[in-house]
């Protein structure tokens, strides 16, 4: 009995936990295509993460918004139709080119372009205000001799 009483005490963690329930489509392939349209989908409150992956309530609710509408017969381009036009692009993972996104996309290399000029320009100016110098024929025996007694070592 008391080894029982252990044998239940060890095994209540493992079932006191319980996963959170994931609320799914009751047909497979709708559920499929609703992840890969979540994965196209930003979620609105973690902003990092795909809708797909998201364990938010927003998220949650916007994932069974899609499986709702993909029950009615909509297909994906109207969803995110419906989902940008009511949140924005910003509801896209991948937002479109417009002119008020050119800065999102080509920014990056804007400035990475800007950065290696600046460096180029820096790099030959200061290669023109730095004189090589030249070594004596005194100092270069000296160099010679104190490389001499390194390799000796």
């Amino acid at each position: 009995m008391k080894k029982l009483l252990i044998l239940l005490f060890c095994l209540l963690p493992v079932f006191s936990h319980a996963g959170e329930a994931q609320d799914m489509a009751a047909d497979p392939v709708l559920e499929k295509r609703m992840i890969g349209l979540a994965e196209k989908l930003r979620c609105l409150v973690c902003q990092n993460e795909s809708l797909a992956s998201s364990h938010a309530e927003l998220a949650q609710d916007l994932r069974r918004e899609v499986r709702d509408q993909m029950a009615q017969g909509k297909d994906d381009q109207e969803i995110l139709d419906y989902l940008v036009a009511r949140y924005g692009d910003f509801v896209l993972y991948e937002p479109p080119v417009k002119s008020y996104t050119l800065l999102l996309w080509f920014g990056p290399f804007a400035l990475l372009l800007i950065g290696g000029g600046l460096l180029y320009y820096q790099l030959r100016k200061r290669r023109q205000t730095v004189q090589e110098s030249v070594l004596t024929p005194e100092a270069q025996k000296r160099a010679e001799s104190l490389l001499g007694e390194e390799e000796s070592k």
